[in-house]
């Protein structure tokens, strides 16, 4: 059997790739042996995953490999500068094979050289060298937290590249950008993979969380932030609800320390229509997602990342709104109702949530093709396979085979977020109150905050301050 190190976050590391990874490796671990490092003071809380698995503290990957070596090295990159701090660190010095989460690294590079590094000077320099003058522009904005939509056009992933062997991408969008930097770097899409959700009825979902059950229902999903289009769709309610007296709108997730929603909540003169619930556990979100009558998942710029979010509403069968943009786009048309990140954008939000509130027959529709195609195209299954192949071509491995007919581990019962903030109530703007970030690195804080790196479904920007300041603690 293949032996393979596995790096990634894990939780109760805040990152939604703990999830992602606690979700694949008991189906990956179906084709290889498999040893997980972690973060080096982590203690993960999965249990099945660690009576199954060997977990080993990153820094004794060196030695481990040169004891015995592994077939193959697999790196989780994303963009949270603490938590996957080590593994850039492992992979400057081991390089091998990159799961690059998202294509734009920016805020990476700036929480790293913040949090870890104490010293900025090699960002500053970087962003200079690469980018030129505008590059060093941007730099300068970032550091003194006046985010620019801007630094998604600097990618700062070119260092990660350069050590990269080869590169696993969910997207095609990931896979042509990367090749476009890199083009004979051996890249591949592998879809990234999600436990198809239990259906929920809808009328149930309410009464658990004490929403009426004749009241057209909105909801957005995910870390709130300016990037996810939430002044547009806030005004989108006020239009809609001129025709729906009893709409409601909904904000399920973690709130950014940098965008005072309450603010333009009031501003546009919904304080009666809009619930913000902030970060809710697993069961919540799914009993909120059943709940809604249309979800929205809109963001814009991206960086390149593929929403593991996402894929649950859509698996949940909810008609959903996406934006037009980055990974998105190759979405089908009959799976998501696709909104242009141009003029038309707040036009078109109306119109499909129109079309949809007054046809439910199309909403239910475009709810059954959604959740078919999660069902068809974003299995577990389907995703450890594909990793598998790359892995057996790239390095002549032959055919691929199962060497165990079921999934290591269940996980039914293994992933589970720890709430932040749970909120069933349905008065106006509840919103969650983040803990202030530490003074030494309020602008990874806010950078994290402005990108909602994390979003998927876990407690990122509640921790953030917390995990950065035990990191430095710990120096």
């Amino acid at each position: 059997m293949k032996r393979i190190a596995y790096l990634s976050p894990v939780n109760p590391a805040p990152s939604g790739i703990s999830d992602y990874s606690e979700e694949l490796l008991p189906y990956l671990a179906q084709y290889a042996d498999i040893t997980l490092y972690v973060d080096n003071n982590l203690r993960p809380t999965n249990q099945q995953m660690m009576r199954h698995l060997t977990v080993r503290p990153i820094k004794r990957l060196p030695r481990d490999h040169r004891r015995r070596p592994y077939d193959a090295i697999l790196y989780h990159m994303g963009n949270n500068g603490p938590v996957h701090a080590a593994i850039w660190q492992m992979m400057q010095r081991i390089p091998s094979i990159v799961v690059m989460h998202e294509f734009v690294l920016h805020h990476f590079m700036l929480s790293y050289a913040a949090t870890v590094l104490h010293d900025t000077t090699h960002y500053q320099t970087t962003a200079t060298t690469r980018y030129g003058e505008e590059g060093a522009h941007i730099a300068r904005l970032m550091l003194h937290g006046r985010f620019t939509e801007a630094a998604f056009d600097l990618p700062f992933c070119e260092d990660v590249l350069a050590k990269a062997q080869g590169v696993i991408a969910h997207s095609q969008h990931v896979v042509e950008r990367v090749t476009a930097l890199q083009p004979n770097l051996p890249v591949a899409q592998v879809p990234m993979g999600v436990p198809l959700p239990a259906l929920i009825d809808r009328n149930e979902a309410r009464a658990r969380l004490g929403l009426p059950l004749d009241t057209p229902i909105i909801a957005s999903f995910g870390h709130i932030n300016p990037y996810k289009r939430i002044d547009l769709a806030l005004r989108a309610m006020k239009t809609l609800r001129e025709t729906y007296v009893d709409l409601r709108y909904i904000l399920v997730g973690s709130i950014s320390p940098n965008y005072d929603i309450q603010a333009a909540i009031v501003r546009t003169g919904l304080s009666d229509v809009v619930t913000v619930t902030g970060y809710v556990d697993r069961q919540d979100f799914e009993d909120y997602v059943a709940a809604a009558d249309i979800c929205l998942n809109l963001r814009h710029p991206t960086a390149g990342e593929t929403s593991a979010s996402l894929l649950r509403l859509l698996g949940a069968g909810r008609p959903t709104l996406v934006t037009a943009s980055g990974s998105f786009v190759e979405l089908p048309a009959n799976v998501a109702a696709q909104v242009d990140p141009d003029v038309s954008e707040g036009d078109l939000i109306i119109a499909y949530c129109r079309l949809l509130l007054d046809r439910p027959d199309i909403a239910a529709a475009l709810g059954t093709n959604a959740r078919t195609y999660i069902a068809r195209e974003h299995t577990l299954e389907g995703a450890a396979l594909g990793y598998m192949r790359f892995l057996a071509d790239h390095y002549g491995w032959g055919a691929v085979q199962k060497q165990r007919e079921a999934p290591l581990w269940s996980i039914e019962q293994s992933v589970k977020p720890t709430p932040v903030h749970s909120t069933k109530t349905t008065s106006p703007i509840q919103a969650a109150q983040p803990h202030p970030p530490h003074p030494l690195s309020t602008a990874t804080a806010q950078a994290l905050a402005e990108i909602g790196v994390t979003e998927d479904d876990t407690n990122l920007l509640q921790n953030t301050a917390q995990t950065i300041a035990e990191l430095l603690d710990s120096d």
